[in-house]
């Protein structure tokens, strides 16, 4: 039961979980018409073994850091319950396999947007991770790219309001993780990454460009009312929720510290769920 459990760790359920939930989000506001049961079932199954297979050979590659940091030395790997062989074929094929059931059972841009995001996570964003602060921009590309395969899974072309979603994804990403990399500056250069937090000593730098991209956030949120997703009773509870992120970046701008940073990613946790549900309740 403990190698079950390990290979379950594998996966990131809470990250899977949510990836999962933008998928769900973009089939509905995508879909045409009646919602097409067994294509949202597949959607879920593919989606969730692509995401799960993603996280599996990230954890492969950096094993050796995150036996070097202290919150993830108790992943499988580093604590020596599963080898790396292991992981890299469980991770690969239940990717494969995802691919594989989205391509039959969804559609082939379904299927090439998960793919497409797979290879971005592992042979982009990942072994930038220790060379440059970028892979911060390049990682949030494959953690939007979701919301717009459940869309087109949907049936719906690509259009402005595709790219409205993966705009909101795109950068709500951006402050979450610099209030995550400012906490957890001190493991991250342990395990040797190359965080902006970890050339950042006072995270005043980290702070201004969580304000900024809270701010383009704010912009992205409206972008469904002006592509036609959404209506004005979700244009004012957009704008109130961007606020409250605005105000608590701005917080940390003025006063750098962990407990300001925790409060801006705990507010970016509740942020995203909170505005996708409207957007799902708030239809024009």
């Amino acid at each position: 039961m403990r190698r079950v459990g390990a290979y379950w760790a594998l996966t990131k359920p809470g990250i899977t979980r949510l990836v999962l939930f933008t998928c769900a989000v973009g089939f509905w506001l995508g879909r045409r018409g009646r919602f097409e049961v067994a294509v949202f079932l597949a959607l879920v199954v593919g989606s969730g073994l692509v995401v799960s297979g993603t996280n599996a050979l990230n954890q492969w590659w950096e094993r050796g850091a995150d036996a070097r940091m202290q919150r993830t030395r108790g992943r499988p790997l580093p604590a020596g319950v599963l080898r790396p062989a292991s992981a890299l074929v469980f991770g690969t094929l239940i990717a494969v396999l995802g691919v594989a059931v989205l391509v039959t059972f969804v559609n082939g841009t379904t299927a090439a947007l998960a793919a497409a995001a797979l290879l971005i996570y592992i042979l982009a964003y990942t072994p930038l991770k220790p060379r440059s602060p970028i892979a911060l921009y390049v990682g949030a590309i494959a953690g939007a790219l979701p919301i717009v395969g459940g869309w087109t899974a949907s049936g719906a072309p690509i259009t402005a309001a595709g790219y409205a979603l993966f705009a909101i994804l795109f950068f709500w990403q951006l402050p979450h993780f610099l209030a995550l990399g400012w906490l957890y500056r001190d493991d991250y250069r342990n395990g040797g990454f190359a965080m902006l937090s970890g050339r950042d000593p006072d995270g005043r730098r980290s702070a201004r460009r969580a304000a900024v991209f809270a701010f383009l956030l704010l912009v992205a949120s409206l972008a469904p009312a002006w592509t036609g997703l959404a209506a004005m009773p979700y244009v004012v509870t957009a704008l109130v929720l961007g606020g409250a992120l605005i105000a608590w970046s701005l917080a940390l701008v003025r006063t750098p510290d962990a407990r300001h940073a925790r409060r801006l990613f705990l507010a970016s946790v509740v942020y995203l769920p909170a505005l996708l549900i409207l957007l799902v309740l708030l239809p024009r």
